[in-house]
């Protein structure tokens, strides 16, 4: 991983309860243990400040079962 951390705002589909939201916010700190992830399920969005970079991240929410990509701005 990268030392610098960045924020990404990632669009999650498929979260659809709070379980949801807890399982896409412990998947990220698989990645990164510090990084700052805040979910709003409801809009299927996620917003993280961390080292991993954004193809990791969604890669990895990939295998655990979500639609993620990255977004802009």
């Amino acid at each position: 991983m990268d030392t610098t951390r960045a924020d990404l705002l990632m669009r999650v589909e498929g979260m659809t309860c709070d379980g949801c939201a807890a399982a896409v916010t412990r998947t990220v700190k698989r990645l990164d243990p510090g990084a700052e992830i805040q979910v709003d399920r409801d809009a299927g969005r996620v917003a993280i400040r961390t080292d991993a970079q954004a193809l990791v991240v969604a890669e990895a929410l990939t295998r655990a079962g979500y639609t993620a990509t990255a977004m802009t701005g």
